[in-house]
């Protein structure tokens, strides 16, 4: 049987690794559900463990459906690009036969990002739609949307279906959620938001500042983090007077996972303490950029302001 991959970056800014609605509003958010696969598979076992599965073969989805065995009552999913972590068991959809599956190991950080089963198998990803953080689902994919990628990688054969069982171990924020935060500091860019959270910097006239300053833009009620956390993070980087980014995992599609000690200094002690949920500004002085040059490509000779949103913790 095919063991499953683990968490591992899906994204990345050189140097360290990058990884692309709550629960109160079930209302607005309904879970998807297939009353059909509820008849053909039988699962049994608590939640983050691994569950035994029967399935009434052979049974040859033609449509994709969903179904929540277990809910969960945690943050949800909304947005494709959201983080999350699972574990997965995969089975041969005619014949019942498991073929693959996680680790499902007690620390969260070993599942997998959910991120690398959708980019596999595009037609999971809707089906995902608002299940929350806590939920057990099993998901049926006829044959012709597993496709090929996702059967090499679930070890099925060409065109077979899919049925999975997903723990949804962990989502995190698609975008800070915190409260705005009014600053009066003079000389700072400021930040503008497009509907799904990614900023714009409006760089002021003048010049720099000639020391690292810091802003809380909006300030979340989540945990806070410290140097030894392991975040997960929106991470976008201009250079002073510039036009493009030179660092954004907005761009590239995902949010991204780094401890915090090994991020640049400035921008390392600028988010020492703050809570998840958060969105900071960080202006770093053109001769204090030297690790940032190292660590995330930054131009030299240029001050640097990042905007970075803190979506959660591993582990």
């Amino acid at each position: 049987m095919r063991r499953l991959p683990a968490l591992v970056a899906v994204t990345a800014l050189a140097g360290f690794g990058l990884v692309g609605c709550s629960a109160s509003a079930a209302s607005s958010c309904p879970t998807p559900t297939d009353s059909a696969l509820a008849s053909v598979v039988d699962v049994t076992g608590d939640f983050a463990t691994t569950p035994t599965i029967s399935v009434r073969s052979p049974f040859n989805p033609t449509q994709a459906g969903t179904q929540t065995l277990i809910e969960g009552d945690g943050q949800r999913i909304t947005t494709d690009s959201q983080l999350a972590l699972v574990d997965v068991t995969v089975l041969d959809a005619a014949t019942g036969e498991q073929v693959g599956a996680t680790r499902y190991a007690p620390d969260v950080a070993s599942a997998t990002p959910i991120v690398r089963l959708t980019q596999a198998v595009p037609a999971l990803a809707p089906l995902l739609t608002c299940v929350a953080e806590g939920s057990r689902v099993a998901v049926a994919i006829p044959g012709d949307q597993v496709g090929t990628q996702g059967a090499q990688g679930f070890g099925l054969g060409e065109g077979d279906g899919a049925i999975l069982v997903l723990d949804v171990r962990k989502v995190f924020l698609p975008a800070a959620d915190g409260a705005d935060q009014y600053n009066a500091d003079s000389g700072m860019p400021a930040v503008v938001r497009a509907p799904d959270g990614q900023p714009g910097v409006v760089i002021p006239a003048g010049d720099a500042p000639t020391e690292v300053r810091s802003q809380t833009i909006k300030k979340g009620d989540g945990d806070v983090v410290n140097a030894d956390s392991s975040v997960i993070i929106h991470l976008q980087g201009v250079a002073w007077g510039a036009k493009t980014t030179f660092a954004s995992t907005w761009e590239n599609g995902a949010p991204g996972q780094a401890q915090i000690s090994q991020l640049p200094s400035a921008l390392a002690s600028a988010l020492d303490g703050q809570t998840v949920g958060s969105q900071v500004l960080v202006v770093v002085p053109a001769d204090q950029t030297a690790q940032d040059q190292q660590v995330l490509q930054a131009p030299a000779d240029k001050a640097l302001v990042y905007v970075v949103d803190i979506l959660g913790t591993v582990g």
